[in-house]
């Protein structure tokens, strides 16, 4: 099974690049990011037409998140906690693996900048209800699989110029250790569990030819509960679709599960 995580950066503006990448890859199933439309204006049609059935929830203009699957998921959830801006930006399923179910959960974690303001303060209030409800969701199905665009740069490794952003919403001090307290809980960042050095940019700016510099950094990420760490075969962070014509300025990560 091959689980795709990918920030699109508006689904109606990338629906060319996405269909293509399905056709070329095709991943059992896609997580997206910031698809920036509501559910109303999904393109529902174009992703039916290549067999993948649709779980959205979408948002006017900003954040939205969908997972697109060749095979249909269950218990789908939007809101397993409160979020007080009311932002879309977490959805769930429930995932069959051989014997194993596994609880699914794609998010996109707000930026955060600038720091020392309300978007800040909202960063650290999302990722702590998330900490609470991993804890209790942990007790129930210890099979969780974490995706998506976490906009937090790990560690120094993971980003062209660790000095610029140190005191960056993405690379905080506080913020790195929100992560690890999610990885405390009982997880493994995927990447790093198979390429403990190798470079893994997913992220790249659309300014100061940031691609072609490859001045990136890695935001995007695949947690994979104590339990499942077994079944992890590969992560791939696949460049094809940023090299694109109008690409989202991430690329898709893939977690492949044996």
């Amino acid at each position: 099974m091959i689980i795709s995580s990918w920030n699109v950066n508006s689904v109606r503006a990338r629906i060319d690049n996405i269909k293509e990448y399905l056709k070329k890859f095709s991943p059992d199933i896609m997580m997206m990011q910031e698809i920036k439309t509501p559910n109303e204006t999904y393109p529902y049609d174009d992703l039916k037409s290549l067999n993948y059935e649709n779980y959205v929830f979408g948002q006017k203009s900003y954040n939205g998140v969908a997972i697109v699957s060749k095979k249909k998921l269950n218990n789908i959830q939007n809101d397993i906690f409160k979020d007080k801006n009311k932002q879309s930006r977490l959805i769930s399923a429930d995932v069959k693996l051989k014997k194993k179910n596994i609880y699914l959960i794609n998010i996109y974690t707000p930026n955060g900048n600038p720091v020392d303001t309300e978007k800040y303060t909202y960063k650290l209030y999302w990722l702590d209800s998330l900490i609470k409800k991993l804890k209790s969701l942990l007790k129930q199905n210890e099979n969780i699989i974490i995706g998506g665009d976490f906009n937090i740069i790990p560690s120094a490794e993971d980003v062209h110029n660790p000095k610029g952003y140190e005191n960056d919403a993405l690379f905080r001090l506080e913020i790195r250790k929100k992560l690890r307290e999610i990885i405390n809980l009982g997880f493994h960042d995927a990447y790093r569990y198979i390429y403990p050095e190798k470079e893994g940019y997913t992220f790249w700016d659309y300014t100061s030819g940031a691609w072609q510099k490859n001045n990136g950094m890695r935001i995007d990420h695949f947690l994979v509960s104590n339990s499942l760490i077994g079944n992890v075969k590969n992560v791939n962070i696949n460049k094809y679709p940023r090299g694109k014509q109008k690409p989202s300025d991430h690329t898709p990560i893939e977690l492949e599960l044996a």
